[in-house]
C-alpha cells in the first residue's frame, strides 16, 4: 500500500481523536467537601443543608419548608457532574440549570407520583420527555453518579454512565448558577459528593 494512501486516513483519525478531546472539558471540584464556600442558600436562613464527611446532606425541616443551594458562580455551557445518595422518606430533588425554569429530577415526581430521575421538568409544561432505561440503572440504596451536558439551550444526562436523555429548551438565560434542589412539602433526605463542573 502506497504511503500517500495511508495518509488522508491516518489524518481524518487524528482529526476525530482531538475533536472528542476538544468536547470533555477539564473538570474541576466545586464543592470543598468541608464547608459551603461557593456555595449560596435559599432560602439565607440555611436549617437544610449540612457537610459531613465530605458530602452535602439535604433534609426538611419540621415545617417541610424547601430550599435550593446555588453555586455562586454562573455558567454558559458546560459538563457538571455529581454523586448522589437517595435517603429516607419520599425523596424529590434535583439540579437546575441556569435557572429555575430547567431542572434534571431526581427522585419521585411530586405530580405523576412516581420516579423520573433523569427527566427534564419544565414549570407550566411539567415533563416535556421522560429519561428511558432509568429503572435498570438508577441504585436506589446506593450512590449514583449523575451527568449533565448543556450546551445552547440543548442538555444531555447519563446516570451511571448511561445516556438516558436529551432535551432542547426554550427561552433559556444563556448564563446563570447551577442549583440543587431540596422540595418543599417533603420530608425526605438526600446526600452530594464529588461535585464538579468543567465549562465548554
Amino acid at each position: 500500500m502506497k504511503i500517500k494512501s495511508i495518509v488522508p486516513g491516518l489524518m481524518i483519525i487524528f482529526f476525530l481523536i482531538n475533536h472528542s478531546y476538544a468536547q470533555e472539558p477539564k473538570m474541576k471540584t466545586i464543592f470543598n467537601g468541608k464547608n459551603l464556600k461557593g456555595w449560596t442558600v435559599e432560602p439565607e436562613d440555611n436549617m437544610w443543608w449540612t457537610v459531613e464527611d465530605g458530602k452535602i446532606a439535604a433534609e426538611n425541616d419540621p415545617t417541610k419548608t424547601g430550599s435550593i443551594l446555588w453555586t455562586k458562580k454562573k455558567f454558559g455551557d458546560f459538563v457538571f457532574q455529581m454523586d448522589f445518595l437517595m435517603g429516607i422518606g419520599t425523596v424529590d430533588s434535583g439540579i437546575f440549570l441556569r435557572s429555575e425554569k430547567d431542572q434534571i429530577q431526581i427522585g419521585i415526581s411530586g405530580s405523576l407520583q412516581r420516579d423520573m430521575t433523569g427527566s427534564p421538568y419544565i414549570p407550566g409544561k411539567s415533563y416535556p420527555v421522560e429519561a428511558e432505561g432509568v429503572k435498570d440503572i438508577l441504585q436506589l440504596k446506593s450512590w449514583n453518579t449523575m451527568k449533565v451536558k448543556l450546551v445552547n439551550q440543548t442538555y444531555t444526562v447519563w446516570i451511571n454512565g448511561e445516556e438516558v436523555m436529551t432535551y432542547t429548551s426554550e427561552n433559556m438565560p444563556d448564563k446563570g448558577p447551577i442549583g440543587l434542589q431540596l422540595h418543599p412539602n417533603n420530608e425526605m433526605s438526600i446526600q452530594f459528593k464529588n461535585i464538579q463542573v468543567g465549562k465548554l
